[in-house]
């Protein structure tokens, strides 16, 4: 991963943990709890790609797991960030940008809905059966909902940020590039060259035309 893409990366996950964790982990919603860092995943993963999706979902998901007031095993949502970054990253649109809402909008609903089911099913795995006591079909509903209304406010205002900092480097490299493209183009077509060859070619015709007046004039005179 490029260094912009780290530093956005990093910076973007830092903040939504600080909210994640400061904000509304303490709304006390029915069920389950929006998940900010999540869609962040997403967003960027649908920009970067499948690997860098992976990448950041596994970031993200460990500085979840070390976070207080964490109470679960570490690199167990670093794990299911990681599938999910993964995933979501093999659905990338074309050039990063959406063409409408409804695949994004389908994207974070089996996102919200897979990652409650992997983050449970690796609970189960090591002994957490927290999920039974509160309810799966409870907590993929309202998992599946709180993200989906939060998502139209966060991944496409974090996937437009994501593709500006990516085309940043080519913005600085587009106008010698450009510059070369025009050059050439007037090199190709000959412009000057051209003008220089007709102004040269005009002025051998006006001597022609000049010496056969002179021939024409001298041949009247010795008539």
């Amino acid at each position: 991963m490029r260094f912009n893409r780290m530093l956005l990366s990093v910076t973007l996950v830092v903040v939504a943990l600080v909210i994640q964790v400061s904000v509304l982990a303490r709304l006390h919603l029915p069920g389950a709890v929006p998940d900010l860092m999540l869609l962040t995943v997403l967003a960027l993963a649908m920009v970067y790609g499948h690997v860098g999706g992976a990448l950041i979902g596994f970031g993200a998901g460990l500085l979840a797991d070390l976070a207080p007031p964490a109470d679960h095993a570490a690199g167990r949502y670093a794990l299911v960030l990681c599938v999910i970054g993964y995933l979501a990253g093999l659905v990338k649109p074309e050039n990063g940008q959406l063409k409408s809402a409804t695949g994004p909008m389908a994207v974070v609903v089996a996102a919200a809905v897979g990652s409650t089911l992997l983050y449970a099913g690796v609970g189960a795995l090591v002994g957490d059966t927290a999920a039974r006591h509160v309810g799966l079909g409870s907590l993929l509903f309202t998992a599946a909902l709180y993200d989906l209304l939060l998502a139209p406010f966060v991944v496409p205002a974090l996937m437009a940020l994501a593709r500006r900092a990516e085309n940043n480097p080519l913005a600085e490299t587009s106008t010698p590039v450009k510059a070369a493209d025009v050059s050439a183009g007037w090199l190709a077509s000959g412009t000057g060259l051209r003008i220089g060859r007709q102004r040269g070619g005009l002025r051998v015709k006006a001597a022609k035309a000049r010496v056969a007046r002179a021939g024409r004039i001298k041949g009247v005179k010795r008539l």
